[in-house]
């Protein structure tokens, strides 16, 4: 694994100042010095140092700083034996937490502390415990920063692109060179000379060692340019005085760690070395340079120049861009490391320096800066974001402050917002927020659902400060918000709560004691009502809104781009967030909801306004106007199941519910994907945006039920917004006038009218690499002409009654074996498979209770066969053994279609797949023919009606022609006989059947509810579910057991440290079988922290695997989600924690 921050980005010298230099470099280093090491000395000196290098495995848990969560391989090696300390570079050690582990030559590993890392230069150090190593003998490596000089034979020993030993030579070139720029908003060494070398370095060798001849290291390896075999090597006379720093204090503790404090001054300025023909271009007099030059060694042929000055900090207002230093303290100052050590020494002291600015000399007094005082050690996680003062590289990277709030991780409210990484946060609230603890304050009294204006600025667009909408997260997606502290002593970061726990959200509290049953009779006879209301209104004219798995990495915010042929919708961090923001959004009053402001809304003239722009629409548009909404959908990163593709999602739906205690709206299931989401709906009728809450997830056909509370809308926006009428029969035809309506990004309505060119368009849609939902067994209605692919709505005849959904389809495009693309596409989906479930939720059904706006109601089951079919041309059914007079029976009872349906593969442990083989042709369910995949809907409609009257097992007699070779089938039945063998009450068990023989057998169906997943466990980092149905449709679910399915990992955890990744199940964990979440649960609860845990997978495609995982509890506890139908909400659960009273 690479480290990535081995490449350089871009060099910022250019041109022929740097064309100079490079000529002059070999003239103004120190003098070649003969190198006399025969092959005998390097071999001797290897073997002595290859078992002092390590390498270290890193995991960065969390975003900080300038670093990003991940894990990577890197190298160290051992400076101090007897007190167990391994130098390497800082992005190896890291700013924020990391969990480390160093594996020696002879593969002992042993876990490593982080004890420094400089704030500036790029070195630190861990700690570990030298009587850990008990089979390697091995010395420590002097450090030899005076023997580096220009031409010196070197190597650099370590784990160079993912090697256990690698040894690179190279001869030192330059040791003058400018500290290389790797990133723009990342970390970046200055105030340094680097050396250089022609040694090839790629990924994984931060750290190593660069030795010479006698086995000593004269630099330490941090950088190379990807685009020349370069490689950049820090000067360790910094790095001697650090050491020497702990070697003490490790002495003066008793010989054990403390918290040591190395003296590190600065006055937060930026310096370049530049020659003297350019110092005199900046208006260096010449007697200054004569009195410089007589004053420096021989060999000195510049002076230090600002190059930058960080805003607030000492040197701001005194120093400038361009300014030469000449003196500090009255000594002659031309180089990087005299500057630095007398920063160092005098930290909280004043200093002088003169300066010459365009040939005017000035005297500057400034007091040197305590380093560590703005370099952040603590950080505040609150709904996955990561939040810290602003670090004196990052305030250095982008000219701001240092101390500002800022965000290193968006996490998801944050995210949700649109507010991007590396943001800093003015404004909360109203608030000004000039510190972390007055963040903390502000959400403080804040409580859970509360949305509030939050104003922050970009380094990308610093001048022009942006507004969104915060949402605190309602549902517990994650845990409390915490205070994270670095403990140097300990090399951890320990937690503690930052703030009260939230207080609940006002929707739904005053409804929840009572936890009643609706009452149907009540709810059907509004239904009623609202429907004759909608044909009233039809006369008079109504006037009036980013799986993964193995091979696909994260990327929580890349750009939000203008291609409508994507449905997902992702926040680029340079880009402008207002967009998400809709009209009627008030950013200083957060409760827009509240009748007030309805009233006022309506005196404004809204009603005016939906008069005017009604004034030119047709009479479908203006009567399905205020049925539309528009939702706006996000997913919680640390809840992604059910292979969803992305966290943000948009698009048009309908209201096809509407009374005073309940609405419902449905919509397609690219937009509402899971249930674990937060929706937000915007009315086309009404100027107000409210919270949704997802209560029906057809497992089949692509439509999703939102609820939501009409209080909520106020007096006049309840009146406003109303429901449609529902037109499921007579179906559409071939050649019938639609009209296509929908909703622009702006909340307009636009129509068009389009005629119906295939009414029954069967759906074939492949498998995604990572499963997903996807509709099948359904057909769409396909028109002449439409919006295009990311354009949704309603089908309405000309009396704006709504005859289908204008639904998005999520797919996925594969462009050859490795390359694939998410794509999206529009088609009509009948209304009667929506009306069917909305009459049961409205009537009254047998089902599992769900709590919504306060009122329990029953829900829905759905009756299914769990077997993916496709449609056949009878013309082509005849080849595979279909015979003529099956042929005119179908034709007879569809004339339109003239098909039959085929198998093509049964979801994995449904009752199907042990009767149904792939290939077999369905003939008649029940002694009906079926042609169509309404019929077998319709046959298990009438299966349910049976069975609640006769108490029958639900199974459909099918007539079919088998195509396949002979075998034995394996039914389910209803009773089992004396002999072991299942028989059916009513029907006989077909054995031994033949190529294209026609057999009737009882097939099972399944009953699916609506909830879709609701219980997930998070366990080292990676989401744990029971398999979806995208992934039983797969046809292979492991014979140990099937229960514990990975759907996703996280960053910078345990399992991506290791490689448990996902699309895999895991099947055993320490020789235990786990075929379901509640035995993997039992199993995890008595792993111990820091415990090597052994884990057995199946992979999808079905090959077996072990490997080990290392718990981590500290920074990673084991935690699930489940959603509480009694109060409606999903409830967080901690299985195992460090500190139970941290998780």
């Amino acid at each position: 694994m690479g480290d990535n921050l081995e490449g350089l980005g871009s060099e910022t010298t250019s041109g022929m100042e740097s064309s100079i230099k490079d000529e002059l470099c070999m003239e103004i280093d120190p003098p070649f010095k003969e190198n006399v090491a025969t092959a005998e000395d390097w071999r001797k000196a290897l073997n002595k140092v290859v078992s002092a290098v390590v390498v270290l495995r890193t995991t960065g848990c969390r975003a900080f700083d300038t670093e990003a969560a991940g894990a990577s391989y890197a190298t160290g090696f051992v400076v101090d034996k007897r007190r167990g300390l391994i130098l390497t570079n800082r992005h190896v050690v890291k700013p924020g937490p990391v969990v480390a582990e160093a594996m020696f030559v002879n593969r002992e590993e042993i876990p490593v502390l982080p004890i420094y890392r400089d704030p500036v230069h790029d070195f630190g150090f861990f700690r570990y415990e030298p009587s850990a190593i008990q089979f390697l003998s091995y010395e420590e490596i002097p450090l030899a920063p005076e023997a580096a000089c220009v031409g010196l034979e070197i190597r650099v020993v370590g784990n160079d692109s993912g090697e256990k030993v690698s040894i690179l030579a190279g001869t030192l070139a330059r040791l003058d060179r400018d500290a290389p720029h790797y990133k723009k908003d990342g970390y970046n060494d200055f105030n340094t000379f680097y050396m250089q070398a022609a040694s090839g370095t790629k990924g994984g060798s931060s750290g190593s060692p660069v030795i010479d001849w006698q086995g000593r290291a004269v630099a330490l390896n941090a950088g190379s340019k990807s685009s020349s075999a370069s490689a950049f090597f820090l000067p360790l006379e910094r790095v001697v005085r650090a050491l020497s720093f702990l070697q003490k204090g490790w002495d003066s503790f008793g010989n054990k760690w403390e918290a040591v404090t190395i003296p590190r001054g600065t006055f937060q300025v930026t310096f370049l070395h530049k020659g003297f023909d350019e110092t005199r271009r900046l208006g260096l007099r010449s007697e200054i340079e004569q009195m410089v030059r007589h004053a420096s060694p021989i060999s000195e042929t510049g002076m230090l120049v600002v190059d930058s000055v960080v805003p607030g900090g000492p040197a701001h207002k005194h120093l400038e861009p361009g300014d030469v230093l000449v003196r500090v303290n009255g000594e002659v100052i031309t180089q990087f490391l005299k500057l630095e050590t007398l920063l160092d020494d005098s930290v909280d002291k004043s200093i002088n320096l003169e300066i010459e600015r365009g040939g005017a000399s000035l005297t500057v007094e400034l007091v040197v800066q305590d380093l560590h005082s703005i370099t952040p050690n603590h950080f505040l996680e609150v709904s996955g974001a990561v939040i810290h003062p602003l670090s004196y590289q990052q305030a250095r990277n982008f000219r701001f402050n240092c101390g500002l709030v800022y965000v290193a991780e968006p996490g998801y409210m944050l995210y949700r917002a649109g507010i991007p990484r590396h943001a800093i946060i003015k404004k909360l609230a109203g608030e000004e927020i000039s510190t972390l603890d007055e963040l903390i304050l502000n959400l403080s009294k804040l409580s859970r659902g509360a949305r509030v204006p939050l104003e922050y600025i970009s380094y990308t667009d610093r001048h022009r400060s942006k507004s969104v909408l915060v949402t605190v997260d309602r549902h517990e997606w994650y845990a409390a918000p915490q205070i994270y502290t670095r403990d140097d002593s300990s090399g951890l970061w320990a937690a503690r709560p930052a703030l009260a726990p939230l207080l609940s959200s006002s929707i739904n509290c005053d409804r929840l004691a009572s936890g009643t049953v609706a009452s149907t009779t009540a709810e059907a006879g509004v239904v009623e009502q609202i429907h004759q209301k909608n044909n009233m209104e039809c006369t008079d004219g109504f006037n009036g809104m980013e799986t993964s798995y193995e091979h696909v990495n994260e990327v929580p915010h890349s750009q939000e781009g203008s291609n409508v042929e994507t449905k997902k919708r992702r926040v680029d961090e340079n880009s402008s967030v207002d967009g998400a923001i809709t009209s009627d959004c008030s950013m200083q009053d957060p409760k827009e909801d509240k009748l007030e402001d309805s009233g006022t809304l309506e005196n404004i003239g809204f009603r005016e306004y939906q008069a005017t722009v009604a004034a030119n629409a047709s009479v479908a548009e203006r009567v399905i106007e205020p049925t539309l909404v528009m939702f706006e959908v996000h997913v919680p990163s640390s809840c992604m199941v059910d292979g969803v593709h992305s966290q943000h999602f948009f698009g048009t739906g309908v209201i096809i519910y509407h009374s005073e205690h309940m609405g419902l709206a449905a919509v397609d299931r690219n937009t509402v994907a899971i249930s674990v989401s937060d929706v937000m709906l915007s009315f086309a009728a009404f100027p107000v945006e409210i919270p949704g809450e997802v209560v029906f997830l057809h497992p089949i056909h692509n439509y999703a039920l939102i609820a939501y509370d009409p209080s909520a809308l106020g007096a006049a926006g309840s009146s406003a917004v109303r429901a449609a009428e529902l037109l499921p029969e007579p179906a559409l035809r071939r050649g019938d006038s639609v009209y296509l309506v929908g909703l622009s990004r702006s909340l307009q309505a636009t129509s068009r009218k389009s005629i119906v060119t295939n009414p029954c368009a069967a759906l074939n849609i492949g498998s995604a690499d990572c499963p997903r939902y996807r509709a099948t067994n359904m057909e769409v209605i396909e028109l002449d002409t439409d919006f295009g692919s990311s354009f949704s709505g309603v089908l309405t005849d000309e009396h704006g009654r709504v005859q289908a959904i204008w639904g998005s389809f999520s797919t996925q495009l594969k462009y050859g074996c490795n390359t694939s693309e998410d794509h999206q596409f529009v088609r009509g989906l009948p209304i009667y498979a929506i009306s069917q479930v909305l009459d049961k939720i409205i009537n009254g059904t047998k089902g599992p209770l769900l709590l919504i706006n306060g009122v329990k109601r029953p829900m829905p089951l759905v009756r299914i066969l769990e077997a993916e079919l496709y449609p056949t041309l009878l013309s082509k059914a005849r080849s595979f053994g279909l015979s003529d007079e099956w042929v005119k029976a179908l034709v007879k009872k569809d004339p339109i279609r003239r098909q039959v349906l085929r198998v093509k593969g049964c979801l994995a442990g449904s009752k199907a797949e042990q009767v149904l083989e792939q290939g077999d042709m369905l003939l008649a369910i029940n002694k009906e023919p079926i042609t169509c995949f309404r019929d077998i809907e319709y046959a298990c409609e009438e299966l349910d009606k049976k069975k609640e009257k006769k108490k029958k097992k639900g199974a459909l007699v099918i007539l079919l022609i088998q195509t396949g070779v002979p075998l034995v089938l394996s039914l389910c039945m209803d009773k089992q006989s004396k002999n072991g063998s299942w028989l059916h009450p009513s029907y006989s068990l077909f054995c031994m059947l033949w190529q294209g023989q026609e057999i009737e057998l009882s097939v099972g169906t399944d009953i699916r509810d609506g909830n879709g997943t609701s219980r997930m466990v998070n366990w080292c980092g990676c989401i744990i579910q029971d398999p979806h149905s995208a992934v039983r449709a797969l046809g292979f679910l492991p014979e140990e057991g099937h229960g514990v399915y990975v759907a996703r990992w996280c960053h910078g955890s345990p399992v991506q440290r290791y490689g448990l990744y996902a699309l895999q199940w895991i099947v055993e964990v320490n020789g235990k079988l786990t075929p379901d979440l509640e035995s993997f649960v039992d199993v995890v609860k008595g792993l111990e922290h820091g415990e090597f845990v052994r884990v057995k997978t199946v992979h999808l495609n079905g090959k077996p695997r072990v490997l080990t995982v290392k718990q981590d509890l500290h920074y990673w506890p084991t935690w699930e989600l489940r959603f509480d139908t009694d109060t409606a909400m999903w409830r967080r659960g901690t299985i195992k924690a460090l500190d139970c009273s941290l998780a």
